[in-house]
């Protein structure tokens, strides 16, 4: 877990960005984006989620499709430098 300031996506905070593991990145996993989680289940799911291995190991819980977004392409970039 690394945490930062700001993400530029203040719009939608709390924002999560849920990056795959090497083997979930070999599965084809990619990051995942998460906005507006502001409560305690939201974060139990993430948890749950990414002790069964998330992105490209296992599907999110149906609730966390409330929570994804794709950032722009600008804050994607700056995320790639």
């Amino acid at each position: 877990m690394r945490v930062t300031d700001c993400l530029d996506a203040c719009e939608r905070a709390d924002v999560v960005v849920i990056q795959p593991s090497a083997t979930g990145r070999r599965a084809g996993g990619r990051p995942v984006w998460l906005g507006l989680v502001n409560d305690r289940d939201a974060t139990v799911d993430i948890a749950a989620w990414v002790a069964r291995g998330g992105p490209g190991v296992t599907d999110p819980p149906g609730i966390l499709g409330l929570y994804t977004f794709s950032p722009s392409r600008r804050v994607r970039a700056q995320l790639d430098e």
